[in-house]
């Protein structure tokens, strides 16, 4: 499958970015990301590991907890299951809710009770005894993975909120076991964040990144004994590319311009859906800078000084930032708050809650 011209409307031009899908399957996805640079390749893999907005257990309400897990390990567990990130753009930032607390609008709620009435046997607690409810209590209508499809392949995600069940035996992980009488009553809050704010968020469990696998370009040293043919051998990327030739002059001014991408999910989204919204996320956050810098120029302001003496100048009093009115996201913040404190939108802390919770 191939996207030429991906994000410029441009099909059969190859002056533009093109993406070539070499196979895909429900957690992982390898493509070219071909005619672009390695500044381009390396920001798209850089946002796909920490700016796609996924859900996640950031707040656990712990009635009774009589297991031998601490309140803070289990908390910690809890946070770590992946949920779906169904439609998880109808869903606001918890900074950007003009709710109380927490709403429907801004969260998901999980409830998990469970009580171990045997003499013999331990009880084990699995992701899939976690259930959805709203905000009053009420349970939400879960759907399963394939039902109303979406967009971007999120047909194959079950509700938003709800655990991603992956393995086999369809229980999730493991969330601790209970002895006999040993009771567990919870209430999680799932919100929605990016993983630059904690990596239980990452819609990714790791990316692999090649470029230039003959090593034409000479961007590697390799280390070697007795042969670098032998020891360090060839990856399945280099038959997408002519080897080098005995005798071949050296290009000093190459640059790379086929970058090979391999990236495993988490389940939080199917793989294809991270690709597709880390390139629409990296486009919206240049779209960003470009406005920022037109702005500037229809003010008559030089780029990056903010009306100061120097570049420096503009960063320190605000001028020409992609986070808006000040380097540290006095203005619109590049996490979608508005005219707040912190970089992350609106509030004092980096995390969107609001002081005092």
């Amino acid at each position: 499958m191939d996207y030429e011209g991906y994000g410029n409307g441009v099909n059969g031009d190859d002056s533009g970015p093109r993406v070539t899908i070499r196979g895909s399957n429900k957690t992982t996805i390898d493509f070219v990301l071909s005619h672009t640079s390695l500044a381009l390749a390396n920001s798209l893999r850089r946002t796909m590991l920490s700016e796609i907005p996924t859900l996640a257990i950031d707040l656990v309400e712990i009635q009774t907890n009589t297991s031998v897990l601490a309140d803070e390990f289990l908390a910690h567990r809890l946070g770590l299951i992946p949920l779906s990130a169904r439609d998880v753009d109808k869903l606001l930032y918890g900074r950007d809710c003009t709710c109380d607390d927490f709403c429907d609008n801004c969260a998901c709620f999980l409830r998990l009770s469970a009580k171990n009435r045997s003499l013999n046997e331990n009880m084990k607690i699995f992701a899939r005894d976690l259930t959805l409810e709203t905000r009053d209590g009420r349970p939400v209508e879960s759907w399963p993975a394939g039902h109303n499809a979406g967009m971007d392949g999120e047909q194959e995600l079950p509700t938003r909120g709800q655990p991603t069940i992956m393995d086999e035996g369809q229980k999730g992980p493991l969330i601790c076991q209970l002895r006999n009488g040993q009771e567990l009553s919870v209430r999680c809050i799932a919100k929605k964040g990016i993983a630059k704010e904690h990596s239980k968020w990452a819609p990714t469990a790791a990316i692999g990144f090649e470029y230039d696998p003959h090593n034409k370009l000479r961007h590697t040293q390799l280390w070697f004994e007795q042969s670098a043919k032998e020891e360090w051998p060839l990856t399945g990327n280099a038959d997408w590319e002519d080897p080098p030739q005995d005798g071949q002059r050296f290009e000093y001014e190459a640059e790379p311009d086929s970058f090979y991408i391999n990236l495993e999910g988490t389940g939080v989204m199917p793989p294809d859906s991270v690709m597709h919204n880390g390139i629409r996320t990296l486009q919206e956050k240049l779209a960003n800078v470009i406005k920022g810098l037109s702005d500037e120029a229809d003010a008559g302001v030089p780029n990056g000084m903010g009306g100061g003496g120097s570049p420096m100048d503009g960063v320190m009093n605000g001028g020409g930032t992609a986070y808006g009115g000040t380097a540290y996201g006095g203005g619109m913040s590049a996490y979608g708050g508005g005219g707040g404190q912190s970089a992350y939108g609106g509030f004092a802390t980096p995390y969107g809650a609001r002081p005092g919770y």
